[in-house]
């Protein structure tokens, strides 16, 4: 049995543990609960503290685990703009999309003010933004996000949760919509379901991909 791209995956994600600062707390508070394991023995009362200390911080990591995974479904999201979590809106009018020559829905965005065309996949739980998308638009990744591992033909890499404001396409704007900055991706960005869900409805007729969402918007000009 082949462990080398097992033991490559392990030392890459070692090395990515750096940059999740919810990952590298999760760690010093369970360092810090197993330090207080052995300092009870001699010094009970410091020894109670650093543990309650560290489950308050597993506590406090659990929390704000719960609130990001929670943002996927519009039915239990909450809004915290404090933490870098802002509401996630989808509004505007129906949207009729044509389908292109390669049979997949293609759509002229607009990404704060950048122009940017998206794949509808309705098989990806996130929107995924591209990097050069990500740096035309200003986006930069949260701090203290959930580390993302993304599979691709090089091997696992990391990817960065951010918040778009503003991303408009035809009549629909979506503002605070979490994405992430996908390397892997190439130059193409792809619009998943954490927006789809938040439309009142979408469904495809013939070759013709129809969104509704609510509270017509202005329309958003072509992308060359």
């Amino acid at each position: 049995m082949d462990l080398a791209p097992v033991w490559d995956q392990i030392v890459h994600s070692l090395r990515e543990l750096p940059q999740s600062s919810l990952l590298m707390a999760a760690l010093g508070a369970m360092a810090l609960g197993l330090l207080g394991s052995f300092v009870i023995r001699r010094a009970p009362g410091l020894g109670r503290l650093m543990r309650t200390v560290s489950t308050l911080g597993l506590m406090g990591v659990l929390l704000l685990v719960v609130l990001q995974v929670s943002r996927m479904d519009p039915r239990f999201e909450m809004a915290v703009p404090q933490l870098g979590l802002p509401e996630q809106v989808v509004e505007g009018g129906e949207t009729r999309v044509e389908m292109a020559r390669d049979g997949h829905f293609w759509l002229n965005a607009m990404v704060n003010g950048a122009p940017a065309n998206f794949l509808v996949d309705t098989g990806a739980t996130v929107t995924a933004v591209s990097p050069d998308t990500a740096a035309a638009a200003g986006l930069e990744g949260r701090s203290g996000g959930l580390p993302i591992m993304m599979q691709t033909a090089n091997g696992p890499i990391a990817a960065q949760m951010t918040s778009i404001d503003e991303l408009r396409f035809g009549n629909v704007a979506a503002r605070g919509l979490d994405a992430i900055i996908a390397p892997g991706l190439g130059r193409t960005n792809v619009m998943g379901m954490n927006l789809l869900s938040r439309l009142a409805s979408w469904r495809v007729e013939g070759k013709t991909m129809i969104l509704v969402p609510h509270h017509p918007q202005p329309e958003v000009e072509a992308v060359d």
